[in-house]
């Protein structure tokens, strides 16, 4: 029987996934569309050049891969539990290192306070959610590697 922890760290990890998973479309969308986004959302003229255009889509690829992760992964969240872990981590070190990246180049304040400081609380609360889960079933919380 799931804990209530468990029920919200399966949870957590079905709506963050779902939403990465969303991330499939700009992965796939017309350049066009993507300059119009960057404009309307008040970044200026979308750069030229290949690279911009491969690390836009690259980015949002990978965001999708890391959504369809976690929807796995939360199937069976004991099982997955080294993984609930790394997730957890990673997602702290790339929030600090997104935060750092976007105030030294200069995203708009919407974007610097939305993303790096999302991700930081995500994996916070995935490490806390299955901490609780694993006290509260009375085994570890993540088997060693």
């Amino acid at each position: 029987m799931r804990t209530t922890a468990e029920r919200l760290l399966v949870l957590l990890l079905r709506m963050v996934g779902g939403m990465e998973c969303l991330a499939i479309f700009p992965a796939l969308m017309p350049r066009t569309w993507m300059a119009l986004v960057h404009e309307h959302i008040g970044l200026g003229p979308f750069p030229e050049g290949p690279v911009v255009e491969y690390l836009a889509r690259s980015l949002s690829a990978l965001y999708a891969v890391n959504g369809g992760l976690m929807l796995v992964v939360s199937t069976d969240v004991r099982r997955y539990a080294a993984l609930v872990t790394f997730s957890a981590a990673a997602a702290v070190a790339a929030g600090l290192l997104v935060l750092v990246t976007d105030l030294s180049v200069g995203m708009p304040w919407w974007w610097t306070a939305g993303e790096g400081p999302f991700l930081m609380a995500f994996g916070v609360v995935l490490l806390t959610l299955q901490a609780r889960a694993g006290r509260a079933s009375g085994g570890p919380s993540a088997p060693s590697c």
